[in-house]
């Protein structure tokens, strides 16, 4: 029995694998980036974010709970909250945050302050996940808002 799981979850580590890099930016590099798209999409995945902790809220003070739709929910939740961090990591972070020489003390401190801007972002989607707590999205934005100032200090808007 263990012999023929090992092989099936290998498979679907695989699969996982390559459905997750089908959804992010190339890296080849290829050139083409949308750095506001990328910011607005976070906003809105804010929003969905927000709009799934309402209705879980609604949906769980119901006299009749509608499970289903309880649980789409919870999981609409949960796969917003992800793109929140796939944008801030897999774009941003990786790709978009270019690293700094120390010795350069200015342009060191800003990197470090995007990379934990993001970071930050991160954590705070992640609590999202945990629960309907929508002062974690309040923190999303805020911290979205403290990066757009500093990234687009030097990108083009």
């Amino acid at each position: 029995m263990k012999k023929s799981i090992k092989p099936l979850g290998l498979t679907l580590t695989l699969i996982m694998i390559l459905i997750t890099g089908a959804y992010a930016h190339c890296e080849i590099p290829c050139g083409i980036y949308g750095d506001n798209t990328r910011v607005e999409l976070m906003r809105e995945h804010v929003a969905t974010v927000e709009k799934s902790m309402d209705m879980i809220e609604k949906l769980s003070a119901e006299k009749d709970i509608n499970y289903n739709q309880l649980v789409r929910w919870v999981n609409n939740k949960e796969e917003h909250a992800n793109k929140i961090q796939d944008i801030a990591t897999q774009y941003f972070m990786f790709q978009r945050i270019k690293p700094k020489d120390s010795s350069d003390k200015k342009a060191y401190k800003k990197y470090l302050n995007e990379l934990e801007l993001m970071h930050r972002i991160t954590v705070y989607a992640m609590k999202c996940k945990q629960g309907t707590d929508k002062t974690n999205t309040g923190k999303i934005l805020s911290l979205l808002h403290e990066f757009e100032h500093s990234y687009f200090e030097d990108h083009k808007h």
